[in-house]
């Protein structure tokens, strides 16, 4: 067995007790052998013999959750390997074309409109995707002596111009109800993760997460010179357009789903490459096991650690930045 597959072997065996662990603890906590057999029951329809509350607890308040912070984490993972494979740039994280400053505009328009949650998703969805399609658009405009330059310059602008409307959004917000809810978004929260929503935004999810796996190989060939790429028969441009739609699909997904989580797209590639070596075909399917597995320990510590509930866009920074620091130097030394 190769040292990639072997490495992703363990981590899949990590994430599974992540899993487990997420499921069993918090305010009501339930043994490992009663999250077995609540699963069991849900996927074979037997009778798990346990109480009705801890069966709810287990499949109706922390399944729906732990399935939007594995789907997150993995979607930012992904886009954060995809990207900076793309950019040939290890410091590029999903937000780097601006999608996340379209989504938070998006949503916090919706709460400022009073909508429902519904329409607040929806709009944050819709953001992200106007936000990359204007850099698109910008960098097709301005012009292609240096796409991915244009790319990443447009990117900073029209961040800073979304930026500039969510100020604008928090600023004429009512301060008393509007306000603390936008802020409380930008921070992200899997609270609210509803099976409704999940079965709208998972689908996207895997849309956009199902091509930049089976165009792995190819998207390895990004790393290497325009020239080089060409002359291996590779269409340079169609695959980038790919590489971009779906990292941003799969990005603006998840942030519509739990709101504007960092780090997790800029940490969790920078491990896989450590593990497994730069080639993007094994650094893909290590990004999606670990972003996952990472999520789902964040939120799970989130939830437990204080009586209050911390936000998870906060805790990615506070543990971010040590493991990102590590990363950097266990990399450099080697």
């Amino acid at each position: 067995m190769s040292r990639a597959a072997t490495v992703t072997a363990f981590a899949l065996a990590a994430l599974a007790a992540v899993v487990l662990w997420s499921l069993s603890v918090g305010r009501f906590p339930v043994s490992p052998g009663e999250v077995w057999r609540a699963l069991w029951s849900a996927v074979t329809g037997a009778e798990s013999g346990l109480a009705r509350n801890v069966e709810s607890v287990i499949l109706q308040v922390r399944a729906p959750r732990l399935v939007a912070a594995l789907a997150v984490g993995a979607a930012l993972a992904a886009a954060g390997a995809a990207y900076q494979n793309l950019f040939k740039n290890p410091l590029v994280s999903p937000d780097i074309l601006g999608v996340s400053a379209g989504c938070a505009l998006g949503a916090g328009l919706a709460i400022l409109f009073a909508l429902p949650i519904v329409a607040i998703q929806g709009l944050a969805f819709a953001g992200g995707i106007a936000a990359v399609a204007l850099v698109v658009a910008v960098g097709t405009w301005v012009g292609r002596r240096d796409p991915i330059l244009t790319l990443i310059l447009a990117g900073v602008v029209v961040g800073s111009l979304f930026g500039a409307g969510i100020a604008l959004v928090k600023y004429v917000a009512d301060p008393y109800n509007q306000l603390p809810a936008i802020t409380f978004w930008l921070l992200g929260s899997f609270g609210g993760a509803l099976p409704a929503d999940l079965a709208v935004a998972l689908p996207v999810v895997a849309l956009g997460l199902v091509p930049l796996v089976l165009l792995r190989w190819r998207i390895d060939l990004l790393a290497l010179s325009e020239d080089e790429a060409r002359s291996l028969g590779l269409d340079v441009t169609r695959l980038r357009f790919v590489v971009i739609a779906c990292a941003t699909l799969v990005t603006a997904s998840a942030v519509a789903i739990a709101g504007v989580i960092g780090w997790v797209g800029l940490v969790i590639p920078h491990a896989a490459r450590l593990l497994v070596g730069a080639s993007f075909a094994r650094v893909m399917p290590l990004s999606l096991v670990l972003g996952a597995a990472f999520m789902l320990a964040v939120d799970t510590l989130c939830r437990t650690v204080a009586a209050t509930e911390i936000p998870p866009g906060v805790a990615t920074a506070f543990v971010g930045t040590p493991v990102f620091i590590a990363l950097l130097a266990a990399t450099f030394r080697r």
